[in-house]
């Protein structure tokens, strides 16, 4: 499979184990993770909140052209980059832009917030600071561009949102 995947989505919706499972998939493929970015930031980081400074905003477009330089990198190379990040609202166009290479496949997981607020309790990180479930959700669902395959997860395995994302993958492109 050529090209890339961009897979997003809020915290805990499983953006992380869908795209390790997805790069396991495919033959040549790398995962880039999009959160390893704003991690390697060792001082003078400012985080995203639901009022986000001006220079918060910039390390988050900083971090995407990182990823999307990344995943274009790695098609040059002939692997499939499966790039996982949160990008929501006005920023999903903003990242399609920044990824040259194409087919470009966007793949939105959007479990219901009550599944996401299970999953969040149950695994060892933390996803939510200053945000609330409910906050990233209604962003996701109200904010975010209807692009690409967005796809409920609630009631699916990782396992089974690869397959139904490998099945559907011409759903996913876009231009």
């Amino acid at each position: 499979m050529k090209g890339v995947f961009l897979i997003t989505g809020i915290s805990a919706s499983g953006k992380s184990t869908v795209g390790q499972a997805l790069a396991e998939r495919l033959p040549r493929s790398a995962h880039v993770r999009g959160d390893v970015f704003r991690r390697m930031v060792v001082s003078g980081g400012e985080g995203m909140t639901p009022e986000p400074s001006r220079e918060a905003l910039r390390q988050l477009h900083l971090r995407y052209r990182i990823a999307a330089a990344a995943a274009d990198l790695y098609v040059e190379e002939g692997f499939t980059p499966i790039v996982q990040d949160v990008v929501l609202g006005p920023e999903l166009s903003l990242f399609v832009k920044l990824i040259r290479s194409r087919p470009l496949m966007v793949v939105v997981l959007a479990p219901d917030a009550a599944t996401v607020e299970r999953r969040e309790r149950e695994r060892a990180k933390t996803g939510y600071g200053a945000w609330t479930v409910a906050q990233l959700d209604t962003a996701l669902r109200r904010d975010t561009p209807r692009i690409g395959l967005w796809l409920d997860t609630s009631a699916q395995t990782p396992a089974e949102t690869v397959e139904e994302i490998l099945a559907r993958a011409d759903e996913a492109v876009v231009v």
